[in-house]
């Protein structure tokens, strides 16, 4: 997921200099759910491995 994220902001940052501000946009868009998905799916399997690395 990350890395999909990394790509489109890739893609956005091409985009913006090439002159397409709304692919770059959407582009962007795109990148920052994708990169906060990431981090609520890795700070859930942090506390689950956390609790479990307890018990």
């Amino acid at each position: 997921m990350l890395r999909w994220a990394l790509i489109f902001f890739i893609v956005a940052i091409v985009a913006a200099f090439l002159g397409f501000g709304g692919i770059a946009g959407a582009a962007t868009d795109i990148a920052r759910v994708l990169f906060f998905l990431f981090l609520v799916v890795f700070l859930v399997s942090l506390v689950l491995g956390l609790a479990r690395k307890g018990k």
